[in-house]
């Protein structure tokens, strides 16, 4: 294909992967655990303390070795969860995604490889990582409009995804890198913003201590936290 604005007009237009198949997994989501799992055994228990807590949608990172089986055993004994595979850096990456299972891929950017590779993938969902306007502006000619925002906290935090809401209309955000519980409600206040990613939800320390409980409370407290906001 043609590297032109209506080539890839068309090609996002006739792709719904692209756009709409990451919105219908983030948006209903909103809160996203961001999960480093090191030992297969601590996945299932961990997906369904999401789930438990009302997080369904969950995006563990591939750059640790047992991440692919964690994200088999999810689908395997906890189908209620749907995991995401996320520090997605190859298109050998993205395969190894949906072979393991994943619902979804994401990444903190997007090579012009890992981009062609993922459009070209029509069923298989992709999120593209950006940071500045001018990436955004390449995932978009991509046909990509739902994207990581990332670093989120260190490009400027919700003030730089208000000002690119004039410029990228079509454009969907999910922040991540640095997002803190205490800036939730500012993040999820834009409405460019589909969901926020947060590694605080799952504290390495209780991983490691295996404290599902804890993971939990502090799920529903963030779930809770987030319906009353919305409430008003």
């Amino acid at each position: 294909m043609t590297d032109t604005p209506s080539a890839h007009a068309s090609h996002s237009a006739h792709n719904p992967s692209h756009s709409e198949s990451p919105l219908r997994l983030l948006e209903p989501a909103r809160l996203v655990p961001l999960l480093e799992i090191h030992n297969v055994e601590d996945a299932v228990p961990l997906a369904r303390a999401f789930v438990d807590a009302g997080l369904r949608t969950i995006e563990i990172a591939l750059r640790t070795r047992g991440a692919p089986n964690a994200i088999r055993e999810i689908r395997a004994r906890a189908p209620e969860a749907m995991p995401g595979a996320g520090n997605v850096m190859t298109p050998l990456d993205l395969h190894l995604a949906r072979e393991c299972g994943a619902m979804f891929a994401l990444s903190p950017g997007g090579t012009d490889a890992l981009l062609d590779e993922a459009a070209a993938m029509d069923d298989f969902p992709f999120v593209p990582g950006i940071a500045t306007a001018s990436e955004l502006m390449k995932t978009i000619s991509k046909g990509f409009h739902v994207v990581k925002f990332f670093p989120g906290a260190t490009m400027g935090g919700p003030a730089t995804l208000r000002a690119f809401s004039s410029a990228f209309p079509h454009a969907r955000f999910m922040p991540t890198g640095g997002v803190a519980e205490e800036d939730l409600d500012d993040w999820l206040a834009q409405p460019n913003v589909v969901a926020v990613g947060g590694a605080w939800l799952a504290p390495r320390e209780d991983i490691a201590r295996r404290d599902w409980d804890a993971i939990r409370r502090r799920a529903e407290s963030a779930v809770a936290r987030h319906a009353a906001i919305r409430a008003g």
